[in-house]
């Protein structure tokens, strides 16, 4: 060992130590309560494995095909097609199909499936089910796995939900879906215009966090705080021991790494899952020191995760790239490429030194200012890949009628009103999601999005004018209530419409709220419930 690996060693030793120091926020716990209530899907090869299961458990077999045996108790499949939903301690098996009388549901705390593929398709598979194949080995350590799954447990509640910000719906509308699409326990399903998260089925893969554009989903153990506290702890003890070129590397816990084979300027990261942590983070690792930042995947990220960590690394490589920096700063990677992977560092900097007290999107653009204000000769602007959680709205000023729908739809407010008196529809790209809400909701299809991050903070924050025009006076009062556009394409839509035939009914439209009262209560016709004899009873 070099002297300076030497220094590193005790650097990093001391950093962690440090950071092993900062206290967690504790979380709310949910429980499960299984009697060991045992369904075995299978063939016949299912009645063997029932009597292997210990006196705790208590078997029923689904006996898919194949030939009942006494002593078992056993319910045909008989070509049903088999349902399942629930968790541990609470499974419900439904076998449905030829006809309404051959259908029922069935209890269970555990489900063993030996089918030959998986019943259920979630890459997280919901806890208490256990899938295996037939070999032998395979068949011991499912058993084995089962008779630890009696009794009560516990486990975190990793995640925190915010509806207010959530840009899932609106109105009838879906604009975001990106937390149900990436949930590889399938644990998130839509309410409309909000999502509900089944805290027994979420297992804190977190990918949810990290693909949502708002911060409404946020990973709650460790919460982001806490870990953004602990991050620039790490860093900043590790500086100050004397330790060189900091390249810190995110662990799964459930990948039992050894860190300790780690080269000794590698400061390990351990989080419940890799994809727990994004954008935002690896952004604040890289602003408080790290030279690099490595995801190591030891196999067990799933599909949908791998695939959601991708489109986030290639946003922050659009970023930092557009910065002057190296593309590759922030890369997943399998531990056998550790020893040949060939580190991309940062240039020095000065360390940020911001906490994580604010939100998801405050945090990013916090250590995306920093970054921006340290490099050498950055972009005022970049084009972002479709996806990314940053950009710009625009508006056709000639099908824009102001009617504010998408203001109202707007989950970010990045889309406002504005002036005094004057109808505007004013805009702040710090706000904007790019989750398409206005798109899906403006009646005239007026607004298009585009992804992209303006660098200049003051530049982002300031309300930009997307349109304008002229308020409508009331044709009796001469009180501003509307704008013409508004008022034109009403009369346009209702100019067939039985109500508005006559010109004393039309007129009415150009009218505001409070004449026109006062001219319907003055109007007989109207009063008396049509526009002449033809529609009274």
């Amino acid at each position: 060992m070099t002297p300076q690996q030497s220094i590193n060693l005790k650097a990093k030793t001391a950093a962690l130590a440090a950071m092993q120091r900062l206290p967690i926020e504790p979380t709310s716990l949910v429980n499960y309560r299984s009697k060991g209530r045992v369904v075995i899907i299978g063939d016949n090869q299912a009645l063997e494995i029932a009597p292997r299961l210990n006196e705790r458990l208590h078997a029923m077999v689904i006996l898919t095909q194949g030939v009942e045996e006494p002593g078992v108790p056993l319910i045909p499949l008989g070509g049903r097609a088999i349902h399942i939903e629930g968790y541990l301690g609470d499974f419900r098996i439904l076998l449905a199909g030829g006809g309404e009388h051959n259908t029922e549901t069935i209890a269970a705390d555990l489900i063993l499936d030996l089918s030959p593929t998986p019943l259920i398709n979630a890459q997280m598979k919901p806890p208490g089910y256990v899938y295996s194949e037939m070999e032998e080995v395979a068949l011991q350590a499912a058993v084995e796995e089962l008779e630890e799954l009696t009794g009560s447990f516990e486990k975190p509640r990793y995640f925190d939900y915010n509806p207010d910000i959530c840009a899932h719906g609106h109105a009838g509308k879906t604009a975001c879906n990106r937390c149900i699409e990436a949930c590889p326990a399938d644990a998130i399903k839509s309410l409309a215009e909000t999502i509900e998260v089944n805290a027994h089925l979420c297992q804190g893969g977190g990918v949810c966090a990290t693909v949502c554009p708002s911060g409404a989903i946020r990973y709650a153990y460790p919460n982001p705080k806490d870990n953004l506290d602990r991050m620039r702890r790490l860093l900043s003890v590790y500086r100050e021991e004397g330790g060189f070129d900091p390249v810190v590397v995110f662990i799964a816990e459930s990948d039992d790494f050894v860190t300790d084979s780690l080269p000794t300027n590698y400061l390990p990261f351990l989080v419940e899952e890799l994809a727990s942590v994004g954008l935002e983070f690896w952004l604040s690792t890289l602003a408080f020191g790290a030279h690099s930042v490595l995801l190591l995947n030891g196999g067990g990220v799933p599909e949908r995760s791998v695939k959601a960590l991708e489109e986030q690394l290639r946003t922050v490589d659009e970023i930092i790239t557009a910065m002057g920096y190296a593309a590759g700063l922030v890369s997943l990677i399998a531990p056998e490429d550790l020893d040949t992977e060939q580190i991309v560092s940062m240039p020095a900097i000065k360390p940020a030194g911001f906490s994580g007290l604010g939100g998801k999107r405050q945090t990013a653009y916090l250590a995306i200012d920093h970054l921006f204000t340290e490099a050498e000769k950055p972009k005022p602007m970049v084009s972002l890949t479709v996806g990314a959680p940053f950009g710009k709205a625009d508006v056709d000023a000639n099908a824009c009628t102001l009617c504010f729908s998408c203001v109202g739809a707007c989950p970010g407010k990045a889309l406002q009103t504005g002036g005094e008196g004057v109808p505007q529809l004013l805009f702040i790209e710090d706000n904007c999601l790019q989750c398409g809400m206005c798109t899906r909701t403006c009646p005239e299809d007026a607004i298009w999005i585009t992804p992209r991050l303006l660098f200049d903070a003051d530049q982002r924050r300031q309300k930009r004018k997307l349109h304008e025009e002229a308020p409508f006076l009331c044709t009796s009062c001469g009180k501003p209530f509307a704008t013409r556009s508004v008022i034109d394409n009403m009369l346009n839509k209702l100019q067939g419409h039985y109500m508005f035939q006559n010109e004393r009914a039309r007129k009415r439209l150009t009218m505001c709220e409070d004449c026109r009262v006062i001219d319907i209560v003055q109007d007989q016709e109207a009063m008396n419930g049509g526009i002449d004899g033809r529609f009274r009873q």
